[in-house]
Order: C-alpha cells, then structure tokens, then sequence
C-alpha cells in the first residue's frame, strides 16, 4: 500500500486516493509519480489526470472487453500494420500536460516502442473509450475527454456510449474542440474517416448492452 489508502476487501477506494494529494498542488510530475506507487499497491488501478483532476476509471466488465476484443479484430483486417493498443497511457491536451488511458489507442504497428507508461500521442490515429456504468462517466468520456483529445491534436475519437446505445464518431480537431461530430444508434453503419479510414457496422454491439 502507498500512504493514506486502505484496503476493505476490494480495489482501494477512489475518496482515499483523492485525499492523499488533497493537500499538495497535483501537477503532472505529482501525478505520474502517484500514479506509479498506485498502480504498484493496487494493479487493477488506473488513474487518469483529465482537466487538471485526478480521475480513476472503473474496471471494464465483460461485455467491455469484448467491445475493445470486436473492434481490435476490426482494425486488424482493415490494416495489419495498425494495431488497436489497450489502455497506452498518452500526455494529452494542450502542452501535454494531461494522461489519460484510452480504452484504445489506433496506431502503426511499433508505434510505442521505447516510450514508458505515459507516451506521446504524435502517431495516434485514434483514441477509443467505451463507457463504463459508473457516475464519472458522464463528466469524463462525454465532456471532458473529447475536448483533452481535440487539443491534443488526435484526428479520431470514437466514443461506444452503452448507456444511451449509440455510438459517437468525432473528427476534424481545431485544437479546441472536434468540428465534427456524427451520432448513430446501435444497428447503423458509421465511417470512421481518414486516417482511419473504416466502415463501421456497429450491429454486433446490440448483443453486448445490458
């Protein structure tokens, strides 16, 4: 364990977490380093700094992972020299001071080798996340995210939103904000366009809502 978390017979809780940084100015340098000891107290931990807050994604259920499973083989037959990386910690939004762990990450085969836990975004394609039924959910995948990915300059986010069912293409990043957002409902058929480049048919992800 790292000072001031717990254990009540599961993951340590997320409050605690928080309270060890309440009381120091949480930078990117502080937050890599307690996201290192985290990780190292707690494997199934993972802790992301969006927005100048310090955030911990739920763990995927099984339906979750079989999303990121379907969609890696995907872009594996569309390009085997790309490849769907799951959980890749980037530096993101503007000055990369921001670390997120996208549910996936879209790039050239090798595009991470001899970066550490937290690399540079510059060859990735596309970033990923599916929603998790948790509270932050709204406030992170939603809002927050696609505005730290826009300023990172990623030109594809793909957001798998399981609570309303639908599926969300952003693209065409100002540095701002992404100009261009396409919305369909499960069953629909949506590109994910250049330098993605795929046709998706988002079909098979009726068979894993709730």
């Amino acid at each position: 364990m790292f000072p001031g978390t717990h254990r009540t017979g599961g993951p340590v809780q997320k409050e605690v977490v928080v309270s060890v940084v309440e009381d120091r100015v949480l930078t990117q340098d502080v937050f890599e380093d307690l996201a290192r000891h985290a990780i190292r107290a707690e494997e199934a931990l993972r802790m992301e700094f969006v927005n100048g807050k310090l955030g911990v994604k739920a763990l995927p259920d099984g339906d979750h992972g079989r999303i990121i499973e379907w969609l890696t083989r995907l872009c594996m037959q569309a390009d085997p020299n790309r490849w769907l990386y799951p959980e890749q910690g980037l530096r993101i939004e503007a000055y990369r001071k921001g670390n997120a762990r996208p549910d996936g990450s879209f790039a050239r085969s090798g595009a991470f080798v001899g970066q550490g836990e937290w690399a540079s975004p510059d060859g990735v394609l596309m970033v990923v996340e599916v929603t998790s039924y948790d509270e932050d959910t709204d406030r992170r995948d939603r809002v927050e995210k696609p505005r730290a990915y826009a300023e990172t300059g990623i030109p594809v986010y793909l957001l798998i939103d399981r609570d309303t069912c639908e599926v969300k293409v952003h693209s065409q990043p100002d540095g701002v904000r992404y100009e261009q957002v396409v919305t369909v409902p499960y069953g629909k058929t949506v590109t994910l366009p250049d330098p993605v480049g795929i046709e998706l048919d988002t079909e098979p992800l009726k068979n894993w809502t709730r």
